[in-house]
């Protein structure tokens, strides 16, 4: 036996004493301290086995490793990885699909080969799918990156201005949505999806008078609009329908 301290006093014990020089308690006393009782027995004959320090040892140093695997794994990650994890992997249609809110099977791509136009598409596809399951924090998450792709593609056209304008509209950013509405009816001021984008944002604003305007603009000019076939009004169909619906309503409510 190495030296030991009394359990009583704490005073020096000599090897192999059976009792405590100063105040005379029992050395025996002191053993139950060296391991707690029932993990790791003191074998008879008072000497302890050194195999239990060393399993203990042993453990320390596996969940030492395998904390430090799993920093270096959360550290290696890059910035964007998290998200292009999470974008869908769908076919041409997936615009119609997400902006009519299909919650079917998504698989994870890689948009890093992609062009500057099919990353906004999908991550548009990906804002408008999440806001249509109210995953608001994930809307919130993916927005600033799309708004920041579609700022990439300058100069837009009215339907990446619309598409643009809707991503900030769902996640809160109102001025920014305005402003794409805005200058899209700047180029055509009878533009549908223009219109469209500016009746959802003075809603969301609680302007009712101005959404009394747009409405009425956005009647007005259906049929000359809807004449023209512009592929973005064939995009964004179902979004011009539901508003030339509450549009007719809200007028039909007005007199």
């Amino acid at each position: 036996m190495g030296p030991i301290a009394c359990a009583g006093c704490d005073a020096a014990l000599s090897p192999g004493a059976h009792f405590c020089h100063r105040c005379g308690q029992p050395v025996a006393a002191t053993f139950p301290s060296l391991a707690p009782t029932g993990l790791y027995p003191t074998p008879r004959g008072g000497s302890s086995s050194p195999l239990p320090w060393a399993v203990a040892a042993i453990a320390l140093l596996a969940l030492l490793a395998m904390s430090a695997g799993r920093f270096f794994n959360s550290s290696s990650g890059g910035g964007l990885d998290a998200p292009r994890s999470a974008l869908p992997q769908t076919g041409p249609d997936e615009r119609s699909d997400a902006a009519s809110g299909g919650t079917s099977a998504i698989r994870a791509p890689d948009i890093s080969a992609l062009s500057p136009q099919e990353q906004a598409e999908r991550l548009f596809n990906r804002v408008m799918l999440l806001n249509s399951q109210g995953k608001t924090d994930s809307v919130l998450f993916f927005a600033p990156m799309a708004i920041s792709v579609y700022q990439m593609l300058s100069p837009l056209s009215a339907d990446q201005r619309y598409d643009m304008g809707r991503i900030a509209e769902v996640s809160g950013a109102l001025p920014l949505a305005r402003a794409q509405a805005d200058t899209i009816l700047l180029a055509n001021p009878n533009h549908l999806l223009g219109l469209v984008l500016s009746v959802r944002v003075a809603s969301l604003s609680g302007d009712a008078a101005a959404r009394k305007r747009y409405e009425t603009r956005l009647l007005a000019a259906e049929k000359t609009e809807t004449a023209k076939k512009l592929p973005e009004y064939d995009l964004h169909q179902n979004d011009i329908n539901n508003a030339l619906g509450d549009a007719r309503r809200s007028v039909g409510n007005r007199r």
